[in-house]
């Protein structure tokens, strides 16, 4: 692994969208060494107030739904329409040895040739959201770059997913042509939160059955919730084709008209100051978590604590009170 620590110029090779600068600080900010945090902040702090934003995309579906191809397609469409695209595509990482299969690059061939597109996979890391904690930092850093679109995929689709929506501006989630039972397997969460629901592979003989799951899934959505900061007719559903390209260009018109609809109501800057303020306490929590596990002795107290949790002679809250009062300063 390239040594990530901070050329002096680095915060200006961003700002002309070098994509080796780009990925060299994104390796930084996916850094967990403490002296690689201290540059990431350093760095971060340096490309503030640029000024530059991008239409941050988040996009979520199950396995097989066909993420990749969608974004490949969709990506190379807005490559020819004289956009940069930036991918961030975060991968499941094993819960035992961290590692992670990486494989969406290999699986957008031709976007991955492009000079005008950054693709780059992350290990997820466990992390709640099926993000990375730093990808929140990466998409500063790609906006800082001049992109114009981010798109930000996540690992599967779950509740605790809604997480992704602290960091883009539209969510989009995807899903394959299927009956009433699985429009009754999608969480209630995920589709609160969605901006619009795409359902691919809308070609062939899934071509009818696409047609009929959209006009589930939009009765569903027009039941389940209407928000101050939707338009008129949203969300949505649509069929799509990454295959084929079908519907993609309708579905692009359809992100421009709900971005410039909350730009023009002031939806869209007092969002933006939402999630900052969420990922600064997020931050702040983190931090916090990470003082307290790196203490030894709180540590020790901690393992302590467990082995009487697991024996029934100590309760949860109890014990979980008393590591607590130990990190409190005396009166």
């Amino acid at each position: 692994m390239p040594d990530p620590r901070l050329p002096a110029d680095l915060p200006e090779r961003i700002l002309k969208g070098e994509r080796r600068a780009l990925a060299r600080a994104v390796t930084l900010v996916e850094s967990t060494r403490a002296d690689h945090r201290a540059q990431a902040t350093k760095l971060l702090e340096a490309l503030a107030g640029h000024g530059r934003q991008a239409l941050r995309l988040g996009l979520s579906g199950t396995p097989g739904v066909g993420k990749s191809t969608f974004i490949e397609a969709f990506g190379m469409m807005l490559i020819e329409a004289g956009l940069r695209v930036a991918v961030l595509a975060v991968d499941p990482s094993s819960t035992r040895s961290g590692g992670s299969i990486l494989g969406d690059k290999t699986r957008m061939e031709s976007l991955s040739r492009e000079k005008n597109a950054f693709i780059r996979p992350s290990p997820s890391l466990s992390h709640l959201g099926g993000v990375s904690r730093r990808t929140r930092e990466a998409v500063a850093l790609c906006e800082a770059a001049d992109f114009d679109v981010i798109l930000i995929e996540t690992v599967g689709v779950g509740q605790s997913e809604t997480m992704v929506a602290e960091m883009c501006d539209i969510f989009v989630l995807l899903l394959a042509p299927a009956g009433g039972d699985e429009l009754q397997g999608v969480k209630r969460g995920i589709m609160e939160i969605a901006d619009l629901i795409l359902v691919n592979k809308a070609d062939g003989d899934l071509k009818s059955t696409a047609t009929r799951t959209c006009a589930d899934y939009a009765g569903a959505l027009r039941l389940m919730r209407k928000r101050a900061n939707d338009p008129e007719g949203f969300p949505k559903a649509l069929a799509v084709s990454a295959v084929e390209g079908d519907g993609l260009a309708r579905a692009w018109d359809e992100m421009r008209a709900l971005a410039d609809w909350r730009k023009a109501n002031g939806h869209w800057d007092k969002r933006r100051a939402e999630q900052a303020r969420h990922w600064f306490e997020e931050e702040v929590q983190s931090g916090l978590l990470a003082r307290l596990t790196s203490d030894p002795d709180t540590r020790a107290r901690i393992r302590d604590l467990g082995a009487e949790v697991a024996a029934g002679t100590t309760s949860p809250d109890a014990a979980a009170a008393e590591v607590l009062a130990g990190l409190m300063p005396p009166d």
